[in-house]
C-alpha cells in the first residue's frame, strides 16, 4: 500500500477549521493508499511568538513531502500581506510552484448569481502563472513621504516562465472533456510587455493543432465571464490577472465557500488551498463553509495520482450542494463547519 506524506498548515482565522474538515474527508477516502499527515504551526501565532515564517529546516522537510494542505493566511495583528508573503510566497517561490490552478465549476443552478446559467454553462479552468509578474518584483519608493513620491514595482515575464504555464494550459485542455480550447488572457493592446505572451502562445500552440487557440483582453474576459461563461474551457493568464479573474470566477460558481485552488509544480510537492481568506471575525465560531478546502483536498489527491478518490470527493460535495440540507455556502447557512464536513463524509 502506497503511503503519501501530506503536510497540513492550518494557518490563521478559520483556516485550521476548514483544513480539519478537508483532512477528515481525505482520511475517509483512503482506499488502497494511505495518507500520513504532518502538522505545521506556520501562521500569525507562530510568527508573533518566534519572529519566523517558514524556517529553512522546515522548507527542507516540506520538499520531501508529496503535497501540502493549507487552510488560510492573514491576521489583523499583522500588517496586510506580511503572512501571505512570508509563508505562501515562500512556498510558491521556494518550491517553484509555477501553476496556480483554479477550476471554476458550477455544481447546481441555485448557486449561480447569473440568470439562466446552469452547470453545463460554467465549467472552466484558469491556469494562472504563479511565480512572475509584479508579484516577483521588488518595490521601491522615490521621494517617499513627499507630494512628489513615486512608487515603482516592475512586472517581469520570462520566455521560460511564460512557455511552461502556457504549455501546461494546453496539456490541461487536451486531458479535459471540454471544448479543447485555450484562451490567453492579457492586455497586449496597452501593456507592451504582453507581446511576449502572445508570441509564446503562438509558438506553443503549434504543438497542439487539435486545440483551438483564442485571445482575450482581461477587461473583456471579465465581461464575458458574466455574459457568456459557456464560451470558455481553459484560460491561461498572468499572475496578477489570474488573481483577479479567479475571484470573479468564484462568484459565478457560487461563492468563495466552494472555490478551491492548487499551487502546483507537476510531479513535485505542491500546495492546495481554498482561495478564500482567513475571515478572522468568524474564527472559532464554526460558521463558514469548508467545502472549498474539501475540494482542494480532492485536487491534492488528483495531483498525487489518486484520481478515483478525488472524483469521489467532488461527487460527494456535488450531492451535498444539490440537496436541501445546506441552505447556502456562506456564513449564514446555519450549518456548523464540522457538520458540513460530516455531510460530505455521509455522501461518500
Amino acid at each position: 500500500m502506497k503511503t503519501y506524506k501530506i503536510g497540513v498548515v492550518g494557518g490563521d482565522g478559520i483556516g485550521p477549521e476548514v483544513a480539519a474538515e478537508a483532512v477528515k474527508v481525505l482520511k475517509k477516502v483512503q482506499d488502497g493508499f494511505k495518507l500520513d499527515f504532518i502538522d505545521y504551526p506556520f501562521g500569525a501565532d507562530h510568527y508573533l511568538k518566534t519572529n519566523e515564517f517558514v524556517p529553512d529546516k522546515a522548507m527542507d522537510e516540506i520538499r520531501t513531502l508529496d503535497a501540502v494542505m493549507l487552510g488560510a493566511l492573514g491576521d489583523p495583528r499583522c500588517a496586510p500581506g506580511v503572512l501571505e508573503r512570508g509563508i505562501l510566497f515562500r512556498l510558491r517561490f521556494g518550491l517553484d510552484l509555477y501553476v496556480n490552478l483554479r477550476p471554476i465549476k458550477l455544481y447546481t443552478e441555485k448557486l449561480c448569481p447569473i440568470k439562466g446559467k446552469t452547470p453545463k454553462d460554467i465549467d472552466m479552468v484558469v491556469c494562472r502563472e504563479n511565480t512572475e509578474d509584479a508579484y516577483s518584483g521588488e518595490a521601491r519608493f522615490e521621494k517617499k513621504g513627499t507630494p512628489d513620491e513615486v512608487a515603482i514595482q516592475e512586472a517581469k515575464y520570462s520566455w521560460k516562465g511564460t512557455e511552461r504555464i502556457i504549455r501546461y494550459a494546453f496539456e490541461t485542455a487536451k486531458k479535459r472533456n471540454g471544448k479543447k480550447k485555450v484562451t490567453l488572457v492579457d492586455k497586449a493592446n496597452a501593456v507592451r510587455a504582453h507581446d511576449l505572451l502572445r508570441r509564446v502562445f503562438d509558438h506553443v500552440a503549434k504543438d497542439y493543432p487539435d486545440i483551438q487557440k483564442d485571445n482575450a483582453y482581461v477587461d473583456a474576459t471579465c465581461m464575458w465571464f458574466v455574459k457568456n461563461p459557456e464560451s470558455f474551457d481553459v484560460l491561461v493568464t498572468t499572475n496578477m490577472f489570474g488573481d483577479i479573474i479567479t475571484d470573479l470566477g468564484a462568484m459565478i460558481q457560487g461563492g468563495m465557500g466552494i472555490a478551491a485552488g492548487g499551487n502546483i509544480h507537476p510531479g513535485k510537492v505542491s500546495v492546495f488551498e481554498p482561495i478564500h481568506g482567513s475571515a478572522p471575525k468568524y474564527k472559532g465560531l464554526k460558521k463558514v463553509s469548508p467545502l472549498a478546502a474539501i475540494l482542494a483536498g480532492g485536487m491534492l489527491l488528483e495531483h498525487i495520482g489518486q484520481k478515483k478518490a478525488a472524483d469521489r470527493i467532488e461527487e460527494a460535495v456535488k450531492l451535498v450542494l444539490q440537496s436541501d440540507a445546506l441552505p447556502s455556502i456562506d456564513a449564514s447557512s446555519g450549518v456548523p463547519t464540522d457538520k458540513v464536513g460530516d455531510m460530505v463524509v455521509a455522501k461518500l
